[in-house]
């Protein structure tokens, strides 16, 4: 698979149009373009800003996947053309958003190219001017229009698109009213199926959609065994079922039970994936450091956690490939689409969330003991996701909140890592260098727990939590 960022604006253009003067504009060359787009009977890709094509002609005929990218540049996957059926490799890319629907053709755009290319004074290609005229099959009939695309290559830039820009909708041009040719082709479906009057996004919706959309945009990073792609979106689904128990009074009981346990499932599967990488690398470092007379302890930590490791991506490539998976995929969605409005003084469960942390951690320091700080460091990952939610409307108070009670969490979380690799240590063997070793992170647990004063009073600073009532 090759993958690329493609960068261009498209413009809409009367029939009669003709291509002004552009500096740097040398002879073009003519191609036909015949496209079949595939997608879902309810067009999940296309609602996703995703085109899915087999495309022959021109110079870059094969299978085609375009998703979203920065701005007005998107990711193109390509593949040479082979047999009639999508890629498997294409659709592991889109896999979260179809999930078991079948694809199937649902348009098929025929296309006749003038292509133009701009070049700098060296003779090398800038961008190219493709003068469109499309002819789009679908089930609802046939359409015919033109357009134009300016589309970069690696030697244009910014100023290049504005100036191709000023000087096409000078010759009568506009921008483009539909993001995608596909998209103007099956705009009638896609509005019937739209909701006529969006309802207003209140926080709390708006970031369960962020959550569900974090967790499709890692999805094929982690099939991928990206280890920042299963981090990522382990966050989403921890922060989404954070979410769903803080406010569970804004959705439907029946929905919320079971989100919450099969998110917890998914953030499982995720984590016996993410726990060992990051055991790993911090224990195999504390190693190095000691010296080399612990290299034989080094080597049984890497064979216990890799083992682990293995174990955990197996499992969860067969997780995302699941009904299970998709079925909790499609009951996000249902959640969202449901929406009904929440309840009315939502902020009283965030003051409720970190009444409750407070709490879990002062009892935690009186007991002294590794369980109940546990115990309170994940009250205070569920509060602070609370907090996230409505920092952005509380300003500068919000966003320093979320950055202590980061910090503050951050403590508590180096002293679990510790009480973790002590764990460890007592399972990978129990010789002098594993005693030695031990000793050493439980001296890094004390020192953690001497930082904890400073961190919970920083946390709870007035001017921080006024906002909350």
């Amino acid at each position: 698979m090759q993958i690329s960022t493609e960068t261009e604006r498209k413009y809409d253009v009367p029939a009669d149009f003709v291509l002004p003067d552009l500096p740097g504009a040398a002879d073009g060359a003519t191609h036909d373009l015949d496209a079949t787009y595939f997608d879902t009977t309810d067009l999940r890709l296309a609602r996703h800003q995703r085109t899915l094509r087999r495309r022959t002609g021109g110079d870059d005929a094969g299978w085609h996947l375009k998703t979203p990218g920065d701005g007005s540049s998107r990711t193109e996957h390509r593949m040479p053309l082979d047999g009639e059926d999508v890629p498997d490799d294409l659709l592991t890319e889109v896999r979260a958003i179809v999930r078991d629907t079948p694809v199937r053709p649902v348009a098929r755009l025929r296309t006749h190219r003038l292509e133009t290319p701009v070049r700098d004074a060296k003779g090398r290609i800038r961008a190219l001017i493709a003068q469109d005229t499309v002819t789009a099959e679908t089930d609802d009939g046939t359409q015919t229009w033109q357009e134009v695309e300016v589309e970069l290559t690696e030697r244009g830039d910014s100023k290049l698109l504005d100036e191709m820009e000023r000087l096409l909708l000078a010759a009568g041009a506009s921008p483009a009213e539909g993001p995608s040719k596909l998209a103007r082709a099956l705009a009638a479906r896609l509005a019937a199926t739209s909701p006529r009057k969006r309802p207003k996004i209140k926080p709390v919706l708006a970031y369960v959609r962020e959550q569900r959309d974090a967790i499709l945009e890692h999805d094929p990073g982690v099939r991928h065994g990206d280890a920042e792609a299963v981090h990522k979106m382990r966050v989403g689904t921890r922060r989404l079922r954070s979410t769903l128990k803080t406010f569970k009074r804004s959705f439907p009981p029946d929905a919320v039970e079971f989100l919450k346990a099969e998110l917890k499932w998914l953030a499982g599967s995720l984590g016996e994936v993410r726990d060992g990488q990051v055991l790993e690398h911090k224990l195999l470092a504390a190693v190095r450091d000691a010296g080399d007379e612990f290299a034989p302890v080094a080597d049984q930590i890497r064979d216990h956690l890799e083992a682990k490791v293995t174990a955990g991506t197996a499992q969860l490539a067969d997780d995302l490939n699941g009904e299970r998976y998709f079925r909790l995929l499609d009951a996000i969605d249902e959640l969202i689409a449901g929406w009904d409005g929440g309840e009315s003084k939502p902020l009283r469960r965030v003051r409720k969330a970190l009444d409750k942390a407070d709490r879990l951690l002062d009892e935690a320091t009186l007991a002294g003991a590794d369980e109940p700080l546990h115990e309170a460091r994940k009250s205070y990952k569920q509060a602070r996701y609370a907090v996230e939610v409505f920092a952005p409307e509380a300003g500068k108070p919000g966003k320093q909140l979320v950055k202590r009670l980061t910090d503050l969490q951050d403590v508590l979380g180096t002293h679990q890592d510790s009480v973790v690799a002590q764990e460890i240590l007592r399972s990978v063997g129990d010789g002098f260098p594993h005693g030695v070793l031990w000793e050493r992170q439980a001296q890094i647990g004390r020192d953690t727990l001497g930082e904890l004063p400073l961190a919970t009073r920083a946390s709870r600073k007035r001017e921080l939590r006024s906002w909350l009532g």
